[in-house]
């Protein structure tokens, strides 16, 4: 890779027409003529347009690039909104290759848009996670006149019309508007070129490069394919550093489940309760009781991102939740939507039909108060054991190590019961349980956690075979035994195998992405 020099110019955006002598003409820049450079830009990102176009970009989160929205539209000269949401055709992008000749780096595609309306700006989405690439810092403080900033760029130099290298230069900030800022070159030779364009302006805070603004109009004075006559270098960038709040806000997703003291919640329990389904983009909710009666409702959040899971925290009505000793959630009506079984603490069982982020509805009783109920009763779970691919079935735990299996609960609550397995000393040793789809069987796995801190799956449990094939994922004396609740489901995306979350005891919480007869793969930490 070649040492960092400056280059000759530097300019992003289209090429200026018709552009009166005493006046620079807002066009959207594409560009940027300076020296070639090694990897410490790794944030500057190359987007492929439409295969004719390129614009610049930078990395700002594992998951996002911001650049020009003038890249996004077909005449930037009748204005610079970019449409919003989802891109019917995703453009590939390239993140953290200096030298486009090599393989370094990232590739991914750019999926959606999230446009500012009052700027030639815009947040890309990336179809996939950039490990290994820290995205530039954001601006602690004002851009003000005078200050000394780099920007770099994918596009034209002087004497190439497309570089391989990316390039650099440094610039001086000018007048600062409410959305726009002034560069003037400070490097000799240096401009924005076409290609340049959305690429970024930052400056250098102790070491930390902070961004400022993206390219998006110049004169390219000194870019081929500009007027010879035409010397000017001088550029206008859309501005960032006034930003910060808006960009975190898109780029770096909420973290509803910081702040709570999960020692208290009493109960763990995956659905699609707010929109989600299966083989959709939205993922898994998760709802939760905690000690002082309260419940909450924890939103799956879009696409793939396991340190992420949840979007917003949804205050449950009610107080009553104290009184639920174990829950459990499922389609049992067919509709697309997952309700809740609940065992109350007189043994009582009632099922609430459809539960979203305003509350619950039709609540109905499954089964009168019962002493055995109330005092046998362990656990439950739901999970497709049975044939019946439209409805879950209700499995439960008893304290003498028997599991009773009810079907149809939807329609005969829990009338219809299938004995899994007879009482034995054996089973006694679970300490919790819960259903997912981990190995690919017909039916519903289920997961459990021994005394001795081992985890087993028991593959596709159904009324034939309930408890004929464990597979250990976890060995004795693991950190398993200091679980308190676990929850399988679809936590980090709608595929198969699922996740599994976990409560330790300390209140912490885990997620581990897609369990399966081979063990767990990886944890992500959800309260770091």
């Amino acid at each position: 890779m070649s040492a960092r020099r400056p280059r000759a110019t530097w300019i992003p955006g289209l090429l200026l027409t018709a552009v009166a002598a005493s006046t620079l003409t807002a066009t959207p820049a594409h560009a940027v003529v300076g020296q070639p450079v090694n990897d410490s830009f790794a944030f500057t990102a190359k987007i492929d347009i439409d295969g004719q176009r390129s614009c610049s970009a930078a990395l700002v989160s594992p998951q996002w690039l911001i650049t020009a929205a003038s890249c996004f539209v077909e005449n930037p000269a009748q204005g610079t909104k970019a449409p919003a949401g989802k891109l019917e055709k995703p453009k590939p992008a390239v993140i953290g290759r200096p030298n486009l000749a090599d393989d370094a780096g990232t590739t991914a595609n750019v999926t959606e848009l999230v446009p500012r309306e009052d700027r030639d700006l815009v947040l890309a989405k990336l179809d996939k996670t950039v490990t290994g690439i820290a995205p530039v810092g954001l601006a602690a403080n004002t851009t003000i006149e005078g200050q000394d900033v780099w920007v770099t760029g994918y596009g034209r130099t002087k004497d190439e019309w497309v570089p391989d290298r990316l390039h650099y230069a440094k610039f001086t900030t000018g007048a600062v508007k409410p959305t726009t800022v002034g560069l003037a070159a400070k490097t000799d030779g240096a401009a924005i070129c076409q290609g340049d364009t959305g690429g970024p302006a930052f400056r250098d805070v102790g070491g930390r490069f902070e961004l400022i603004g993206v390219n998006s109009r110049s004169w390219q004075g000194g870019c081929q394919g500009t007027d010879a006559k035409e010397t000017r270098t001088n550029a206008i960038d859309a501005r960032t550093d006034d930003l910060t709040g808006w960009i975190q806000g898109i780029t770096s997703p909420p973290a509803p489940l910081r702040g709570k003291d999960w020692k208290k919640a009493t109960n763990l329990v995956s659905g699609y309760f707010t929109g989600g389904s299966p083989g959709g983009n939205r993922r898994m909710d998760l709802f939760v009781t905690w000690e002082d009666g309260t419940a909450s409702l924890f939103q799956g959040a879009d696409g793939k991102d396991p340190e992420h899971p949840f979007t917003a925290e949804h205050k449950m009505p009610g107080k009553s939740w104290f009184y639920a000793k174990s829950i459990a959630a499922g389609n049992f009506s067919g509709s697309g939507s997952d309700g809740l079984v609940v065992r109350w603490k007189t043994g009582q069982v009632t099922s609430f039909a459809h539960v979203d982020q305003n509350g619950f509805s039709k609540e109905e009783e499954l089964k009168p108060a019962s002493a055995s109920w109330a005092d046998n009763v362990m656990e439950m779970t739901v999970g497709r054991y049975t044939a019946n691919a439209q409805r879950d079935d209700l499995l439960i735990r008893w304290k003498d190590g028997s599991f009773a299996l009810h079907t149809d609960v939807g329609t005969n609550g829990l009338k219809r019961e299938v004995q899994l397995l007879k009482a034995t000393p054996a089973a006694t040793k679970i300490m919790q349980m819960t259903a997912g789809e981990f190995t690919g069987k017909g039916t519903a796995d289920l997961l459990v956690r021994w005394e001795n801190g081992s985890a087993s799956i028991y593959r596709g449990v159904s009324t034939t075979k309930p408890f004929d094939d464990e597979i250990k994922i976890r060995p004795e004396n693991s950190a398993w035994r200091f679980t308190k609740a676990l929850a399988g489901g679809a936590f980090v995306d709608n595929a198969r195998p699922n996740d599994v979350l976990v409560r330790w005891e300390d209140g912490n919480l885990s997620l581990y992405p897609a369990v399966d007869a081979s063990g767990t793969h990886g944890e992500a930490e959800l309260l770091k």
